[in-house]
């Protein structure tokens, strides 16, 4: 019986890795981890400020703790804001790259650099509303701050949650980051 096969004429040719990847799935992974940056940051400050509390003490009569009380949390806002606000921006640009992805090395060299001062803006905004929380928490004897934690529960609750979630939105940012630069560095010739 004969055989239907073609011979192999390819024998003894070299063989040549496949061609390195055009970059559509980092761009799908970029994107994904986008949508979760604005779902954090936009958690973050929704949280924040929809978290108030009035509290009747009794030598100082009724107090209320709003965020827009201490000049850390209102920073923290405008700080998450703004994240919030580039991640719709870099969303529309990410899916803009995956439908034309001719100009995405400048597309990702432009992440890589305003992902990293929107870490520096998110990092830094959680710092500080975060130690503004510790000393709410533990207070300072030798300042003569007193503990306000065990008075407004609730606020501080809903603050050590919202610090949560933007601690998550800046390791988003730095995973972004990792991403753009591996993928810039795997489109350098060898």
């Amino acid at each position: 019986m004969a055989s239907t096969d073609k011979p192999d004429t390819e024998y003894g040719k070299e063989v040549r890795p496949p061609p390195p990847p055009t970059g559509e799935h980092y761009f799908a992974v970029d994107l994904a981890l986008r949508v979760l940056l604005f779902a954090s940051a936009l958690t973050a400050v929704l949280v924040l400020v929809t978290s108030n509390q009035t509290k009747l003490i009794p030598v100082l009569g009724s107090r209320k703790s709003k965020f827009n009380h201490s000049p850390a949390f209102i920073y923290f806002v405008v700080a998450l804001s703004i994240a919030g606000l580039y991640s719709i921006i870099t969303i529309l640009a990410s899916i803009s790259v995956l439908f034309k992805p001719i100009s995405s090395t400048k597309f990702l060299l432009h992440f890589a650099i305003w992902d990293v001062l929107i870490l520096g803006l998110v990092a830094s905004a959680t710092g500080s509303a975060g130690s503004i929380a510790y000393v709410g928490l533990k207070g300072n004897h030798h300042a003569g701050w007193p503990k306000v934690c065990n008075s407004f529960d609730k606020f501080c609750r809903h603050l050590a949650g919202s610090l949560a979630v933007s601690l998550f939105a800046s390791v988003l940012l730095v995973l972004l980051i990792w991403l753009s630069i591996f993928t810039l560095h795997r489109r350098i010739p060898k």
